[in-house]
Order: C-alpha cells, then sequence, then structure tokens
C-alpha cells in the first residue's frame, strides 16, 4: 500500500509498505477520506512529540472496512466507518475515575497513518470510537468526527442555550467548529481573527458579528450592550491571546481555553478580575467515547454541516504542496484521497 511518510520538517515522502493484516479484534480501514489538521501542519513545519519521525502521519479519516481481525463482530467487510485516533484504557486511575480523555495509556495505541490507502485500528478504538458510517453522510464530512469531539468536548458540559452569547477568537478550522456547534444551540457568536478572508468565511457560515482582534473589545462590547460575553472560546494558542481572553467576558462568563500553548509558556491573569467577577477558566484537552459519539451523532443528523470548511482535494501526491498552502494561511481543511 502507499502512504505519506514524513520524513522531517518540510519532507513527505509518498513509499510502498505492506499491507497490514488486523490481529484479534482489530479492523483494516481502506481510507476514503483523511483531512488535515493544525498538529499535522506543525508536524510538517516544525516536529511534533507526538508524531515521531520518519513515520506515517495524519489521523482524521472515513473508509470502508476492508478486513476485520479474529472477534469482531459489529462490523464486517464492506461496512462504511468513521472513526478516531485513540480510545482510553479503561484501567488507569483517570479512566477509573471516568476522566477518559486524560487517560495515561490514551496515546499508546493512537493511530496514525489514515494518509494511506489503508489504516489498522486498534481494539481499544473498534470497540469504543469507530461507528457506522449512514450512506447519506459523504466521506469527506464524516472524516469530521475527531476534530468535532475535540471541540464537544469544551463546550457540550457549558450546557450553552439559546441567544446565550460567545466570542471565537481564532477562525482556523476548530474555531470555525465552535462558530458552527455554537450557531447549533441558538447562541449568538463573535468571531475575531486577523485573517479578513477567515473571517469572510464566519460570516458565511452564520457568525453574527467578526472582528480584527484591535477591535475585538470594542466589538464584543457592541455586541453585547456593554456587558461582555457568556463565554470567550480562545483557539490560537497564543500566550498574549490566552492573557486577553479575559478581557471580553461579562462578569461569571466563562473562558475556554482551546488552543494549545508551547511547552513551559506561562501567562498571568489580573486575579482581582477573576476572583470579585468570579471569572471561570477552562482547559479543555482531547475527547471521551461519549463525545465521539455525540459528534458522530451531530453529523450523522445534520444538525451541523462541516462542508464549507472543506477548501480543497488533494491526492497523496499532492500532500507537500497541501501543506504549503496551509503552511501560508491558504485554506480551512484539505480532503486527500489515497
Amino acid at each position: 500500500m502507499r502512504s505519506a511518510i514524513l520524513k522531517s520538517p518540510g519532507h513527505i515522502e509518498i513509499q510502498e509498505l505492506p499491507r497490514p493484516l488486523p490481529a484479534e479484534g482489530e479492523v483494516l480501514v481502506k481510507v476514503m477520506a483523511a483531512l488535515t489538521c493544525g498538529t499535522d501542519l506543525k508536524a510538517y513545519l516544525r516536529g511534533h512529540k507526538l508524531i515521531p519521525m520518519p513515520g506515517p502521519f495524519g489521523h482524521e479519516y472515513s473508509g470502508i472496512i476492508a478486513e476485520t481481525g479474529r472477534g469482531v463482530a459489529r462490523f464486517r467487510a464492506g461496512d462504511a466507518v468513521m472513526g478516531v485516533h485513540s480510545a482510553p484504557c479503561l484501567k488507569c486511575a483517570y479512566c477509573r475515575k471516568k476522566i477518559h480523555n486524560l487517560c495515561e495509556n490514551i496515546m499508546e495505541t493512537k493511530v496514525l497513518g489514515s494518509f494511506s490507502e489503508y489504516l489498522l485500528i486498534p481494539a481499544e478504538i473498534v470497540r469504543q470510537n469507530l461507528y457506522k458510517k449512514p450512506d447519506h453522510l459523504g466521506f469527506d464530512e464524516a472524516a469530521f468526527l475527531e476534530p468535532l469531539a475535540c471541540v464537544v468536548h469544551g463546550m457540550e458540559p457549558l450546557k450553552i442555550a439559546a441567544n446565550e452569547t460567545m466570542l471565537v477568537i481564532g477562525a482556523g478550522p476548530i474555531g470555525l467548529l465552535h462558530l458552527l456547534f455554537g450557531r447549533a444551540k441558538g447562541a449568538k457568536v463573535l468571531v475575531a481573527d486577523i485573517e479578513k478572508k477567515r473571517l469572510r468565511k464566519a460570516k458565511e457560515i452564520g457568525a453574527d458579528m467578526v472582528s480584527s482582534p484591535d477591535a475585538a473589545y470594542e466589538s464584543a462590547m457592541k455586541f453585547t450592550a456593554g456587558m461582555g460575553v457568556d463565554y470567550v472560546f480562545e483557539c490560537t494558542g497564543i500566550p498574549e491571546v490566552w492573557e486577553s481572553s479575559v478581557r471580553y467576558v461579562r462578569r461569571g462568563g466563562t473562558v475556554v481555553l482551546f488552543g494549545g500553548c508551547r511547552k513551559d509558556t506561562k501567562v498571568t491573569y489580573d486575579t482581582e478580575r477573576l476572583h470579585y467577577d468570579e471569572i471561570t477558566l477552562r482547559g479543555t484537552f482531547h475527547f471521551t467515547p461519549r463525545d465521539v459519539r455525540k459528534a458522530c451523532m451531530m453529523l450523522s443528523s445534520g444538525s451541523i454541516d462541516v462542508s464549507p470548511l472543506i477548501s480543497g482535494v488533494c491526492s497523496l501526491k499532492g500532500i507537500d504542496r497541501t501543506m504549503q498552502r496551509l503552511a501560508k494561511g491558504d485554506g480551512i481543511k484539505y480532503v486527500v484521497r489515497p
């Protein structure tokens, strides 16, 4: 089978590899659609600790079961499926506390290599986080299951209600998924970003108001009649933006810090603001099987339409060029068809 191998930052090589054989509990998926994401881009540009090099990469996928291992009862060859790249062990201390996204072993069996013709899915994922794709849902849209599950994990516990207000800082793929989730809940959404073309996309898919970062405070006050928004979702991973995010939220409001900053980064907050205005700061990481199930339901029911986030399609040979385009800010997410 052909597979895109990330040899080193900026260097992708298409190699011919042996087609994997599924062991007990595993399935082999013929990849029909794989999506680019910010983690892939970071690895391509400068490396990433969770994506070893040289090695396969890509982790957002949908496809068709090509073969099943012994003991697999829920799936059979020919089934169209959508899945994610990890699953909790259900045995560690965090799993016993039902904090599945922080499982101590969750990355040990993670799946990398969706930019390949075939992808071997470990038994843990088959049991917990692999779903049959409904016929009416396209393979491209089904491949959004993993990033949407990450967004669900940070947003669903908030119980966002109709007409509540939210500010999304950063109109990249994740920021735009936050926008779509908020609109699905009936919230009024303000989006801030430095790129005008991304703000146009945000407006196109339902943002009530858009703003440049320099005007974000004034926009948030205008958007809420001077009160501040109910929720802020930080989706840039820039420390300075983390710090400024509390400016826009109302008293008693919540700031969700989604964007991951570089290791050893420190930020500073005004303690008086946090204390006397009862501001809640929430970190959010990864997803649980419950989040994956919710994301699957949203995609399958059509309550969220992710198709406007697809900027184009490429083959395995076109991944290098596609990553270069993303590095220049050209596009949101691209579909790779192995």
